[in-house]
């Protein structure tokens, strides 16, 4: 089976470089029209030029797609309504969304300012949110609609300096778990990829000799199969140097320790209530 964007209008945020930039590409060559949003901010959100935004349209139109670019900033209200706004403007419809736009401000906690904690916040969680909201009754409106959330392993599993953006990063994963709940109706899909690429934000993360093993054209693909019509609907998929996998959150069938339950009680079964031998996801456990 060979996918096709034909007809299709779709929004990449962040989309200057990095990821965003290999996503906007791959979708605009399979027949997508695509607004290439970028800020063109430095690493940290400061700062600001359409310059990058404008260089991806031009490699997509050189190569015979149709682009626009957008550089208003997703964690501005206005910003993301405009971003819309230009993709109704030009083409009429929104299909796609990948919530791709982020920024880092790495610090531990105890010396991280809390300006730093909330900017970050702010751009992933709320400008996905902002963005999101803007399409949402575009999509419900055409009964279609796919969306996908960036998270991080770093929101997943946690790492060294970075509450900030894990906090941010897991967010995002619960704005997607009722999404799909309410979007499922109007076959509005919101699915979440956790990558592990070697962008400009990474630089200083992955060693050198890996990051030549894990370009972000690699996420691509999954990125591009959460967009299509046969798109799954509120998952998780990590994607890493050509390896793929699903992540979720799992629940065990627990210890009943009646209503009369003490904190020793809680002691001394704590092995069996934490023994997540059999442990399944939410929905398989209610379908048990």
């Amino acid at each position: 089976m060979s996918y096709s964007f034909e007809g299709k209008v779709a929004i990449v945020t962040g989309a200057g470089g990095g990821l965003g930039r290999c996503h906007a590409l791959e979708l605009a060559r399979r027949g997508a029209r695509v607004v290439v949003n970028d800020l063109g901010g430095a690493m940290d959100g400061t700062g600001g030029s359409s310059e990058a935004a404008q260089a991806v349209v031009a490699e997509i139109k050189a190569a015979g797609g149709e682009a626009i670019a957008n550089g208003g900033s997703v964690s501005d209200r206005a910003g993301a309504v405009s971003m819309v706004k230009d993709a109704m403007d030009a083409w009429g419809r929104v299909d796609i969304l990948i919530n791709n736009a982020g920024i880092l401000r790495d610090k531990s906690f105890s010396k991280m300012e809390l300006e730093d904690f909330q900017v970050v916040v702010d751009v992933h969680l709320m400008g996905s949110v902002y963005v999101t909201k803007a399409v949402w009754p575009i999509m419900r409106d055409q009964n279609y609609g796919r969306i996908v959330m960036t998270t991080s392993p770093s929101g997943l599993y946690g790492n060294f300096g970075q509450t900030n953006y894990g906090a941010a990063k897991l967010g995002l994963v619960g704005f997607m778990n009722t999404l799909k709940i309410e979007g499922a109706k109007n076959n509005i899909h919101t699915n979440a990829i956790a990558p592990v690429a070697a962008t400009r934000m990474t630089a200083d993360l992955i060693p050198e000799q890996a990051q030549k093993a894990l370009g972000p054209e690699l996420v691509t693909p999954a990125v591009v199969y959460l967009c299509t019509e046969d798109a799954p609907n509120g998952v998780i998929v990590q994607a890493q140097g050509g390896r793929f996998s699903v992540a979720c959150m799992v629940e065990n069938q627990g210890v009943d320790l009646g209503h009369d339950a003490t904190v020793e009680d809680i002691a001394a079964h704590y092995a069996e209530i934490a023994d997540l031998t059999g442990a399944k996801p939410r929905n398989m456990l209610q379908l048990r």
